[in-house]
């Protein structure tokens, strides 16, 4: 019964408290508080405000706090980024820590809103808020170019056994699925025992077949023997942001990859070396000489795969300008370039500049930009090593589940090294996890300072280097015979999941009023 500046303060702590669901902490245990806080909140609107303007606009009030507070406390870090050139960025640290929690908390604000027509006070109101949320999740993948960071499901699946159920709805099915068993807790403040009664049954097998699914599809599904095996070796250089940056001697920075590629190992030589995201210092079209070395550093056979930035020099009816992408290519034992994927989905301000003329105008640029900023690909285009078919993704493309195409492997070269050892790199390692097992595909992460690794198609971690450690991983990947399985399926599901959420909320009000 909370008003005013209580209310909002309290939504705003409650959101904040809930983002140590997210990992490294992963403590799911506080998702059972916060959602029950936030369900009583709106509980508190509904008994006070009947009216259905005012009650809606006190509702979104309540989800822009909670989401507020969720966001802020779990994209803090996003500042470390710019304290990399704290003279030219840091004055924009406050608007990065608040003003992108700000705009993303308008789609928990936005669920609240949407929720409160059907709101009831039965147990059917946690369905209804469970669909809002999926749907307000679903529109963060791609309004205003999307930042599904951080999406609520992710929160319910913390380790393998309990990711399997994304197979099924989706990451935003996830999502729903979780606001709704995070709710169920609140049903201990209703008058009838009934009513309590069905919250605990209906958590029990929500919680039971979530982890029920993930104990069959690990330990009992029948498995289909592997259609290739591929020896690879992921290189971790370790380097410094700052001094990546400056680039004092990149001549150096190169070669320590090339020592890194080619240190010793017990296991067979590996097929594919992986360098991480704009791991080569230098333009690797303008220096033959870094070529032939690549190719000096391979064995027969063996193929180099880096992120580099590409540059596309235009003609003169073109502007005569040329364009830089952030880019993954491929090196053979020849020192020949065989291929090369091109960034899709950039990073806005961080790659490159939305309404360039004027903010530019402003003296600002892109945080990451190469000389005028990274244009982006038209679509994505896949890699192809012998008949094996990989899916590249460049840093947080990883985290679009829509993203993805078809392929045998899913490749995510990152550079996370512009957040410290913050929960950024944590985050996005767990988000790029997900999509191995959303696909049903093997994953390879290769990041600057941490952290890399293989993953299974059950999202299992084959190999790993942590953050902060320097040195080179091989491990041999299994790639599965079947072919991925994200797609219309888990869209179909998803859909399907919200509407059946929506029809039982709806009965719950029908009865509610009648």
């Amino acid at each position: 019964m909370l008003t005013g500046w209580r209310r909002w303060a309290l939504a705003f702590v409650a959101g904040a408290v809930f983002s140590l669901a997210q990992a490294p902490f992963h403590l799911v245990i506080v998702g059972f508080v916060c959602f029950p806080l936030l369900i009583w909140l709106l509980d508190g609107v509904i008994a006070r405000d009947g009216r259905m303007k005012s009650g809606m606009r006190q509702a979104a009030g309540i989800g822009w706090w909670f989401g507020f507070g969720y966001f802020v406390a779990g994209l803090w870090w996003i500042a470390n980024a710019l304290l990399i050139e704290a003279p030219e960025f840091a004055w924009f640290i406050p608007i990065a820590v608040l003003g992108l929690p700000a705009i993303l908390a308008c789609f928990y604000a936005l669920a609240c809103a949407l929720v409160w027509p059907l709101w009831s006070d039965s147990l059917t109101r946690f369905f209804a808020l469970g669909a809002a949320f999926g749907l307000a999740e679903w529109l963060r993948s791609f309004v205003l170019t999307g930042f599904p960071w951080n999406a609520i499901g992710y929160t319910v699946m913390p380790v393998p056994l309990l990711m399997q159920s994304v197979t099924l709805v989706g990451l935003f099915g996830m999502s729903a699925l979780a606001v709704t068993l995070f709710g169920m807790p609140a049903a201990f403040s209703a008058a009838r025992r009934s009513t309590l009664v069905s919250a605990v049954v209906l958590a029990v097998l929500f919680a039971g077949g979530h982890a029920g699914f993930g104990v069959w599809r690990l330990y009992f599904e029948p498995r289909q023997p592997a259609a290739e095996n591929l020896n690879v070796r992921l290189v971790q250089p370790d380097l410094d942001q700052f001094d990546k940056i400056e680039q004092q001697d990149p001549a150096a920075q190169f070669s320590d990859l090339l020592t890194l590629s080619t240190l010793p190992s017990d296991a067979p030589p590996a097929d594919l070396i992986i360098w991480p995201e704009t791991a080569v210092p230098f333009l690797l079209t303008r220096e033959p000489a870094a070529l032939a070395a690549i190719g000096d550093m391979l064995l027969p056979g063996q193929t180099l795969i880096t992120g580099a930035v590409r540059e596309e020099i235009s003609t003169a009816e073109e502007g005569g300008d040329p364009r830089f992408f952030n880019a993954i290519m491929m090196v053979d034992a020849d020192g020949i370039i065989q291929g090369a994927s091109d960034k899709v989905h950039l990073v806005p301000f961080g790659e490159y500049l939305p309404l360039a003329g004027f903010f530019e105008r402003l003296g600002l640029r892109a945080v990451a930009q190469a000389d005028r900023g990274y244009s982006a690909a038209s679509s994505r285009r896949g890699l192809q090593i012998g008949g094996i078919n990989i899916v590249p993704l460049v840093c947080y493309e990883v985290i679009f589940p829509h993203q993805l195409i078809p392929g045998d492997l899913i490749l995510n070269v990152t550079n996370d090294a512009w957040f410290g050892q913050t929960p950024g790199p944590y985050q996005h390692m767990h988000q790029a996890r997900l999509r191995a097992v959303e696909s049903g595909t093997p994953l390879i992460r290769v990041a600057n300072n941490g952290i890399s690794g293989i993953f299974d198609s059950h999202g299992r971690a084959i190999a790993w280097l942590g953050y902060g450690d320097r040195g080179a991983v091989d491990e041999n990947v299994a790639l599965s015979s079947q072919p991925s399985k994200y797609g219309l399926g888990q869209e179909y599901n998803f859909w399907l999941l919200l509407l059946m959420m929506a029809f039982i909320s709806c009965i719950g009000l029908f009865r509610a009023r009648g």
